[in-house]
């Protein structure tokens, strides 16, 4: 049980007895997802994972985030999931036994060859296939587990159904693990040859170009020169352009199909997002109606929703390319105080995006829902920041703390410095992994909305 789970929303069900497991693309989404609510947390190292353009761990940083995890009672599962060559091979004995050394709790495999070596090499580690290796159905499940798999991760293209059927026909000890949020692969589990051909970037090494994101037009054989859209016809669609998963309406369905873990995509994800994401389920989870939390999902960058291929066939989005979302993240909250003589609160926050005096702002908070906070008396820390190169000047967010004086906060009007320390005062302390948000529809598109 995560010791996180603790919002203070009115519960309106039941708990629903499923982990919840999280994207961590580095240390900052890592503390997020931690902070939150997440059950576990799956992240890779510098090598052998889908997503290369993550922040992503080097091998040394793996032990802080295991005792991290471990300490909000959380796991860790590593990624290891691309297609495996020869040279791959050959490097994996060594890298599966310094994960096994550091602690980590799981491997997401999807290569049957670097399965095998896992048992081997790091016996006490589990195994988890891979969404990469496609396992749709039961016969499949049941061969992976006879090799020694703890989870499969289902096939993105299992519908409902088809997931409570294969937990019918499996063993009662081989666990099911489902994607519920974020970006969905246009390609069978993520197989696809569409970047590696036009770019020479491999999704299937980890370096996809999303070129199914792309907008594409062709050019009339007879005419050269002259291009045509590529449009949404009644005979179908023909761009590949898939809307995003979001099941956060349909979580206890999943629980009744035999679901033992919801997984949230975005390794490419901020750390806001995976804070924002983890907290909705997290609620759910704990018992509050969907519809009360369903707005939040709202609030951080998305495509267009849907329910991916849970209860149809999947969807796409063939009017824009682009994202929306109702607020623009604008402050993490590093430290808290109040002073002892006045009892005044004070909030030091890291700056994002521009905020101001007076202005309405929402808190993000791992300890209760999302509130709203007016902001007070805002001041500036001109010592540390981006901009600030000389040997003197503080390194670290916890060194400039430290050293920060009364007298060192400058008045401002506006919040305008980002990745600059301010502080701002408030009625109460807030929590310390906070995040502030402003409510800003947004919309960004390549290509204008077709009428």
């Amino acid at each position: 049980m995560n010791a996180v789970s603790n919002h203070q929303g009115k519960v309106n069900g039941e708990k629903i007895n499923m982990e919840l497991l999280a994207p961590a693309g580095g240390m900052e989404q890592l503390r997020a997802a931690l902070a939150f609510g997440a059950d576990a947390v799956y992240l890779a190292a510098d090598k052998f994972g889908m997503r290369a353009r993550a922040t992503n761990f080097a091998m040394d940083e793996i032990p802080e985030a295991v005792a991290l995890a471990h300490e909000a009672g959380a796991k860790v599962h590593v990624t290891c999931n691309i297609l495996m060559h020869p040279d791959d091979m050959d490097e994996l004995p060594d890298y599966f036994r310094a994960l096994d050394e550091a602690g980590v709790d799981a491997f997401i495999i999807g290569d049957m060859g670097a399965f095998v070596v896992a048992g081997e090499v790091a016996p006490r580690v589990e195994r988890h296939v891979s969404t990469q290796a496609s396992v749709a159905n039961a016969q499949a499940a049941r061969v992976w587990h006879s090799l020694g798999a703890k989870r499969v991760v289902c096939a993105r293209e299992m519908s409902l159904a088809d997931i409570t059927r294969m937990r019918q026909e499996i063993p009662d000890d081989l666990e099911l693990e489902a994607f519920v949020h974020g970006a969905m692969c246009m390609a069978v589990s993520g197989r696809c040859l569409i970047s590696s051909y036009l770019t020479g970037r491999s999704g299937n090494k980890g370096n996809c170009t999303q070129p199914c994101r792309w907008s594409y037009q062709i050019e009339e054989e007879k005419r050269p020169g002259q291009f045509f859209p590529v449009e949404e016809t009644e005979r179908g669609s023909f761009i590949m352009n898939a809307k995003d998963l979001n099941m956060l309406a349909h979580v206890r369905e999943l629980a009744r199909a035999g679901v033992n873990s919801i997984k949230i995509e975005g390794r490419n994800k901020k750390a806001f997002y995976v804070a924002t994401v983890v907290s909705a389920y997290r609620r759910v989870l704990d018992g509050q109606d969907p519809q009360t939390v369903e707005d939040e999902l709202f609030a951080i960058s998305h495509r267009p929703y849907d329910t991916g291929f849970y209860f149809h066939e999947g969807v796409q989005a063939p009017e824009y390319d682009g994202y929306e979302q109702e607020t623009i993240h604008v402050a993490d909250v590093v430290e808290v105080r109040q002073d002892a003589v006045t009892g005044a609160c004070y909030a030091y926050v890291v700056c994002r995006n521009r905020f101001s005096e007076g202005e309405s702002l929402e808190v993000l908070s791992p300890d209760a829902d999302p509130f709203a906070l007016v902001v007070q008396d805002v001041r500036w820390y001109p010592f540390f920041g981006p901009d600030m190169h000389g040997e003197d000047a503080p390194q670290t967010i916890q060194d400039a703390l430290a050293r920060a004086q009364d007298d060192d906060w400058v008045c401002a009007v506006d919040a305008n410095r980002s990745k600059n320390i301010y502080r701002i005062t408030t009625p109460s302390l807030l929590t310390v992994g906070s995040f502030l948000r402003v409510r800003t529809p947004r919309r960004s598109a390549r290509h204008g909305v077709q009428e």
